[in-house]
């Protein structure tokens, strides 16, 4: 059995570069390494790992089942390795070339990201962002090993194990095409809340299916004509439909940006949603961590104001 003392450690970023480019010359460029450079620490990897690693095929290096097992071992291995490096300088937004993990659902992206991105831009240029939606069971765990930085949303069975803020309260609201004989009121009532066709949108998030068993357990049953994973659809879908929503407040908002569709209370009283920013407490006093979680605080708690 190796001892680690008797390796390398540089040899595993040639091998995370290989996987990666899939080319021993674009590799070797990525690390500023020589062609016979890449080639012998290949060698040693081999010999390391008692594999060939890697194939040489007309579409580039091809990882074997081996490689394959060990990429995101190493991976993790290397972020561990930069993110320990990282408490030894200081975090400097305008500068920091580094790449911060969210996990948000399709109805957080729709309303986040956009300023989000837009600050960043403006306050730390080289910072990359890579954002995705996490299954909730995933993503305390995926937090503790480095995998995540942050996640945003209604979720509440996080709080017990993760830091957290609570960014606003979220709360919903009916929408629909803008046409001649809708109802004049603010509010729906329960009689033109069931006549109206609806979209129904089941979200990763907690509160979207909570906000549907409110409605059945108060005696409302709406034809559902249409039922979708995400809300990203829903105002094309609205707008050539005479169908109605039931949707975040803010995320109709920001839909009805052109005023093309009519917003109505719902017909009974719905549970709101604690929207909450989510953290591990391993990087609690991480400067990077820190500095972006404040920035999205601020960003975010914003949209109270609606």
């Amino acid at each position: 059995m190796n001892s680690i003392d008797s390796i390398d450690l540089n040899l595993l970023r040639v091998f995370h570069a290989i996987v990666e480019e899939r080319s021993l010359t674009q590799a070797g460029e990525r690390l500023t390494l020589s062609q016979p450079a890449i080639s012998y620490s290949l060698g040693r990897l081999r010999t390391l790992f008692n594999d060939p690693l890697f194939t040489r095929t007309r579409s580039g290096m091809q990882p074997t089942p081996t490689a394959l097992e060990l990429s995101e071992i190493v991976g993790r291995a290397l972020d561990t390795v930069r993110e320990a490096m990282r408490h030894a300088e200081h975090f400097d937004p305008v500068i920091s070339a580094r790449t911060f993990r969210l996990s948000l659902s399709d109805a957080g992206e729709l309303a986040y990201l956009a300023p989000i991105c837009e600050a960043l831009g403006q306050r730390a240029p080289h910072i990359k962002l890579q954002v995705g939606a996490t299954p909730i069971d995933e993503i305390e765990e995926a937090m503790r090993a480095n995998r995540l930085d942050f996640a945003i949303g209604h979720l509440p069975r996080l709080t017990a194990t993760t830091h957290h803020v609570t960014l606003f309260e979220e709360t919903y609201v009916c929408m629909t095409r803008r046409r001649p004989g809708l109802p004049r009121g603010a509010t729906l009532t329960p009689q033109q809340f069931n006549e109206a066709a609806h979209v129904r949108v089941t979200s990763i998030e907690h509160s979207h299916h909570s906000v549907n068993d409110a409605l059945r357990a108060q005696g409302i049953h709406p034809t559902v004509a249409l039922e979708l994973s995400r809300f990203a659809s829903v105002p094309n879908v609205l707008g050539v439909t005479d169908w109605y929503a039931t949707l975040p407040r803010r995320l109709a908002h920001i839909f009805n940006r052109d005023g093309q569709f009519s917003i109505y209370e719902p017909p009974v009283r719905l549970p709101g949603a604690a929207v909450t920013l989510h953290w591990h407490a391993n990087f609690d006093k991480d400067e990077g961590n820190l500095w972006l979680r404040l920035l999205m605080a601020e960003i975010i708690g914003k949209f109270q104001a609606l």
